[in-house]
């Protein structure tokens, strides 16, 4: 069914529904609205973004599906603590203003988590309607109908920002933690500069989401309304090398030092052949397509590996995103290689659909032992040992046990290693009085407070890889506590 079907069976859903007060049992009986997207045999050639989103009427239609709980147990489930069931029966009465303003009080970025939040995990999990069902899927749409509430408001006024305080505070790193905790610091009065590392601004939205998923025009916007609210944003400052959190205490005046710092040290799995030509971190492969355009040949000059068969090893988001910008580059092959199975899958459902319709292969219950190189040092095949899943581990997952003698080797000019990342690690280095765990997560208390005076940190820094909505509530956590001790000075 495409976009204009979709559309005419949810304005026929409104249509019959119109001025009536619906049961909840009404309500559980409108059909779920699904997201268009684009054919997959088309959109693995290009990185235009695969959910079209909804139109107008589709919103309408599965906002209609709320239950509207009094109890709102998926506020539960939101780490910004929106409220959904306002949101949403606004969106269904066709007050999209009226819903921006309700998502906005929480949140800066709805455009973005609307896209990219794992809300199947977070809020749609605890959606009385979901549970009703008994399926998590058929749970009220609250990340799309918020993706659309965004959009339709694309041109909303930034937050008001307070008198000046006469404090400045410093934020370092420009993802989604140093954001949220930007915003209200700013909205606050207090005069705010963000520290990047490099060329140019979002973090992980930037650098580590791929195109289709994410586009780089959304980031930048959100970006815009740092700089409208009077943030002002240094670029290719590497705090821990170019400043250290000591000189921009001591020396540059700051008050307070929010840390979002983010865990961009990728790890490798320590089998060999891993400095063979053609293996990359995921990180690396990402930044060179989503941050430099290296899938744009005509106009980007940024050296690419280009490969025919590529393993992607992994199975969280980040081997799916890794996995689909191979097929955009040029791949003829494109293997995932997973110690279990699909369901035990941390990335999203639907990521793991999206790369199998685009063609991507999953291939199970496999360990990669050893990267094969040629004579010339290049990547030519993976050694893979066969797995059988164990007894239920600390995680909640079984856990995967090699079978000895089963290896084989496949053919590959291409490895791409997505197995997680580290915090980074070059603040630490430069600032004693910080304490990290045995990880190199920065140690915080509830407020979000390190053990060094001034300092407060959040986001991947702290938790490791985590949500993007996540790691804005730890910004805003952070910040609520630092404009408490900044009113106290």
């Amino acid at each position: 069914m495409n976009i204009n079907e979709m559309d005419g069976e949810a304005k026929k859903i409104l249509n019959e529904i119109k001025g009536k007060t619906l049961t909840p049992k009404e309500r559980m009986a409108i059909a779920h609205q699904e997201m268009p997207s684009q054919d997959p045999k088309e959109r693995i050639s290009n990185m235009n973004e695969v959910a079209l989103g909804y139109t107008e009427s589709m919103a309408m239609a599965e906002a209609s599906r709320c239950l509207d709980c009094k109890n709102k147990p998926c506020v539960e489930g939101c780490p910004v603590s929106i409220d959904i069931p306002s949101f949403i029966s606004r969106v269904a009465k066709g007050d999209h203003k009226g819903a921006y303003e309700v998502i906005s009080s929480s949140s800066i970025l709805p455009a973005i988590c609307g896209r990219v939040c794992p809300q199947e995990v977070q809020c749609q999990k605890y959606c009385t309607l979901g549970k009703a069902l008994k399926d998590v899927d058929k749970a009220v749409a609250i990340g799309r109908i918020e993706r659309f509430v965004a959009d339709w408001n694309k041109d909303a006024e930034v937050p008001p920002v307070s008198a000046p305080t006469g404090h400045k505070v410093a934020v370092v790193g420009s993802g989604p933690a140093s954001i949220s905790a930007a915003v209200d610091l700013r909205r606050e009065g207090h005069e705010v500069v963000m520290f990047e590392a490099l060329h140019k601004t979002g973090g992980v939205l930037s650098y580590g989401i791929p195109e289709f998923r994410l586009p780089k025009k959304l980031v930048e916007k959100e970006m815009d309304k740092l700089g409208k609210m009077g943030v002002r944003i240094e670029k290719n400052v590497l705090i821990g090398r170019t400043r250290t959190i000591y000189e921009l205490l001591d020396e540059d005046g700051f008050d307070a030092i929010f840390i979002g710092s983010g865990a961009g040290l990728p790890k490798f799995m320590g089998i060999p052949g891993e400095n063979l030509v053609g293996v990359l971190s995921a990180n690396e492969y990402l930044t060179r397509s989503n941050l430099m355009k290296a899938y744009d040949r005509k106009d980007s000059h940024t050296p690419e590996y280009l490969a025919k068969r590529v393993a992607v090893l992994g199975g969280g988001n980040v081997a799916m995103d890794a996995a689909r910008t191979a097929l955009r580059l040029g791949a003829e092959r494109v293997d995932i290689v997973y110690r279990r199975t699909r369901e035990e899958m941390p990335a999203r459902k639907e990521e793991i659909e999206h790369a199998v319709e685009e063609g991507c292969n999953i291939i199970m219950l496999s360990q990669p032992v050893e990267i094969i190189g040629d004579e010339n040092g290049k990547v030519s095949g993976l050694k893979i040992r066969k797995c059988v899943l164990g007894d239920v581990g600390k995680d909640g997952r079984r856990r995967p046990v090699e079978v000895e003698g089963s290896d084989y080797v496949v053919p590959y000019d291409e490895v791409i290693v997505a197995i997680g990342n580290a915090s980074n690690p070059l603040i630490k280095l430069t600032t004693d009085e910080i304490e990290v765990n045995s990880r190199g997560n920065f140690i915080v208390d509830e407020n979000g407070k390190t053990s060094m005076d001034k300092v407060w940190a959040g986001g991947d820094i702290v938790l490791g890889a985590a949500t993007v909505i996540l790691a804005m509530g730890e910004g805003r956590r952070a910040a609520r506590s630092m404009n408490e001790y900044l009113r106290s000075l």
